[in-house]
């Protein structure tokens, strides 16, 4: 009897173990689907955002051409999940957290920042400096470039309407270059900070009146880095004719130096505090820097490596035939360049090319950045694509960009405006902690001065005409990688990194109008105008005695033209 009730027992626990055991297995896959859902590989998605499973809009979205097709390859980690904006999504935690310093006091010195020597932002204006009066007419400006370029040209019309009295119709931008960007001014910038901080500088409008639309106007072209007294006295005298002036161009019309001190200070004002971007793009810009940052410290690179550069310059170095006569082509069929025959060795060796990648690579690793350096690419497609990428990604694999680090739908208000992807590119660089340009264009130099405004962030300037003799160097199999050529580029870029010093002025020997040109542009380097040496919290220092100390200790150091 007592084994018969046992057998029975055997029998009723034996599928109840079996039941308890499928139970626990599917329980098991269950959380290791969940897992792998919340933590997906980076190297096994194929998604364009790692983020979130792909709607059915974004597998119908235009594929990426092959120029942006390296942007794929890899997958940025899975990252904070802080938010600049409410309606921007939520990013996973950060499985990784790459750190490009590894720990060791040689890698930390490649993040460490210049020296500032306590200067800080100078651009409140003096005493004297009256609020606009009854202004004697309208300035319209149409602005010409790309997006850096239109940004200081806006804050120089700033100034010059300031200078001749004159109320400042809200720019229009450039909708007719290589580009062909539909952006108006309020998509890129935020229109009414922009009026509304100018307020005690310059009266800026949206519009002309209606009753001045059928009014005559005068087009002027304004001659190319003009002084204060041509701006008041020959511009200035328009007014007795004309209510309304427009501006045939716009960029590089006010001179670098020799301005009143408010003039400066007000182009600083201009540029720094104003002319902010529209809400959208400021933080969507904020969004990738956080996303940046779940690596470490990183870089930010201006790769200037595009088929508009290297068409316009004449640059070929490492293109194939077919590659160099495709831009030879670009640049005669484009109207408004006027240098169509260029000699693109002799342009290379005068330090007037952009460096390739490959060269980016073998420079970034001679100045010791290890191989785990995360690196964000600011630039817009890569010409070549993946042929031309492929050497910089084997010695760094983690190079990012805003169409992989953003879902094609985050990216997509932006995607078809060249200016505002451009701007975009230009908070990641102002806020990253290495800024490297390729190349000296508007863009790298607008960057840099941005960054020496906020803090002397670090910026590493190559020395385009001394690498490119190194690079051929190599090439031509007299010189290796490693401890000699690191030694040679590390010593020629000690004083290239951002430190403060005053700007350059102009090139000794040259005279009028070449020597204007040559000298350093404001907006690269705003010190001494705009920046001032902290004043000591015992003396009562004011904001012009500080400009002048800052003028005698700059004066011993040596000045540099970019």
């Amino acid at each position: 009897m007592i084994q018969r009730r046992r057998r029975r027992m055997v029998a009723v626990d034996k599928p109840r173990k079996i039941l308890v055991c499928t139970a626990c297995v599917i329980a098991l896959v269950g959380l290791l689907t969940g897992y792998v859902r919340v933590f997906p590989s980076p190297r096994a998605s194929n998604s364009s955002d790692p983020h979130k499973l792909p709607t059915q809009h974004e597998f119908n979205y235009q594929k990426l051409s092959a120029e942006n097709k390296w942007t794929e390859e890899v997958a940025p980690p899975h990252l904070s999940e802080q938010q600049s904006s409410p309606h921007l999504p939520k990013a996973p935690v950060s499985l990784h957290k790459f750190n490009g310093a590894g720990g060791n006091l040689d890698s930390e010195k490649l993040w460490k920042l210049p020296e500032a020597r306590d200067f800080v932002p100078c651009i409140q204006p003096s005493s004297n400096y009256t609020t606009p009066d009854k202004t004697r007419g309208y300035l319209l400006v149409r602005t010409n470039g790309g997006l850096s370029q239109m940004r200081t040209g806006i804050c120089d019309m700033v100034a010059v309407a300031r200078i001749i009295n004159a109320t400042l119709v809200v720019p229009e931008l450039d909708k007719r270059s290589f580009w062909r960007d539909t952006s108006n001014f309020s998509d890129v910038f935020d229109e009414d900070h922009f009026i509304n901080a100018l307020a005690n500088d310059v009266k800026v409008v949206k519009k002309l009146p209606k009753e001045l639309s059928s009014a005559t106007k005068i087009v002027k072209h304004f001659k190319s880095m003009s002084s204060f007294k041509y701006y008041r006295d020959v511009i200035g005298s328009l007014w007795e004719e004309y209510r309304v002036i427009r501006a045939a161009k716009f960029d590089s019309r006010l001179t670098n130096n020799d301005l009143p001190s408010d003039i400066q200070k007000l182009r600083c004002r201009a540029c720094y505090e104003a002319l902010r971007f529209a809400p959208q793009i400021e933080a969507m810009g904020k969004l990738l820097v956080d996303r940046m940052r779940s690596y470490g410290h990183f870089i930010a690179l201006h790769l200037r490596f595009e088929k508009d550069m290297l068409a316009y310059s004449g640059c070929t170095h490492g293109l194939s035939n077919a590659e160099a006569k495709e831009l030879e082509t670009i640049r005669d069929e484009t109207a408004n360049w006027k240098v169509k025959e260029i000699d693109a060795t002799e342009q290379r060796y005068r330090g007037q090319c952009p460096l390739t990648p490959k060269e980016v690579g073998i420079f970034l690793n001679a100045l010791g950045f290890p191989s785990e350096t995360p690196i964000y690419i600011a630039a817009g497609e890569i010409y070549g694509g993946v042929t031309h990428m492929a050497d910089l990604r084997s010695r760094y694999p983690l190079l990012m960009s805003k169409e992989n680090l953003a879902s094609v739908a985050e990216l997509e208000p932006f995607t078809n405006h060249s200016s505002q992807m451009a701007a975009l590119d230009y908070i990641v660089s102002v806020e990253s902690d290495v800024f490297i340009p390729s190349y000296s264009g508007n863009m790298a130099r607008a960057v840099e001065g941005h960054r020496r405004f906020l803090g002397h962030r670090k910026t590493i300037s190559p020395d385009r005409r001394g690498l490119v003799h190194l690079f051929g160097q190599i090439e031509k199999g007299l010189l290796k990688e490693g401890s000699k050529l690191s030694n040679r580029i590390i010593e020629i870029h000690k004083n290239l990194q951002g430190s403060p010093r005053r700007r350059g002025g102009s090139v000794p020997g040259t005279k009028s109008m070449e020597s204007t040109h040559s000298e350093e542009a404001f907006y690269t380097n705003p010190l001494p105008d705009c920046l001032c040496r902290r004043a000591s919290q015992n003396v009562n220092t004011s904001i012009r005695e500080s400009n002048r100390k800052v003028d005698r200790s700059m004066q011993k150091e040596q000045l540099k033209v970019l």
